[in-house]
């Protein structure tokens, strides 16, 4: 029997879950909050979403794409609003810019990329700002200032989802998942939220300039 063989992932996401999956024949590549992956191999990306908002992006051309996974922070994990949207619009544009510029770096053509948005489901309470929704807006305005097509989304709601990325075909498996999943991935974005408003708080390096 012959074993198995992984093909190593691009350069720099080394640290990216990657197994076989008997299910789909392929390997897939599991993708966690404030992370992203971009492959030229035949595999899936995988992410789970409930406010996060994931942006599939590829090159229909060269099959080369990635997938990232992010969350604005809100207004009550933090007393110095200014400060806070700040940083949101920074995180944001921090995010599509990873996952745009790597693509770039290995070949795409900007305007060739494709996208497709999946995630900023409302969750729990409602806060002073709505984070799935400004999740929501904030990638449509992002891929329309930057004349990227959406060709798909599925955004908004009140349930959680699951999306698994082909970036060779820009093929997207989509599953909503039951509303009685929100209490776990609430209670996992709120970890990932105070995370990053502390990172940013002690921090003094900029994002980017």
């Amino acid at each position: 029997m012959t074993a198995l063989v992984i093909p190593t992932s691009t350069k720099g996401f080394e640290e990216i879950p990657r197994k076989w999956d008997n299910k789909h024949n392929k390997i897939v590549a599991r993708v966690d909050p404030g992370a992203f992956y971009i492959t030229a191999h035949d595999e899936y990306v995988f992410t789970r979403l409930g406010s996060c908002v994931a942006a599939c992006i590829w090159d229909p051309l060269l099959g080369i794409g990635g997938l990232n996974h992010f969350l604005l922070p809100e207004r009550e994990l933090n007393e110095d609003w200014h400060e806070l949207m700040s940083f949101s619009c920074r995180y944001g544009n921090f995010a599509m810019e990873q996952l745009i510029n790597g693509i770039l770096a290995l070949g795409g053509q900007k305007q060739r990329l494709r996208a497709k948005v999946f995630g900023g489901a409302q969750m729990g309470k409602e806060t002073v700002l709505n984070v799935g929704r400004s999740n929501i807006d904030f990638v449509k305005n992002y891929l329309h200032m930057e004349g990227i097509e959406v060709e798909s989304e599925d955004l908004g709601g009140g349930w959680p989802r699951k999306v698994l990325f082909h970036p060779n075909s820009g093929k997207v498996l989509l599953k909503r998942l039951p509303v009685s999943g929100i209490v776990e991935m609430e209670r996992e974005e709120r970890v990932y939220l105070k995370d990053i408003v502390k990172e940013q708080t002690e921090s003094k390096v900029e994002l980017f300039d």
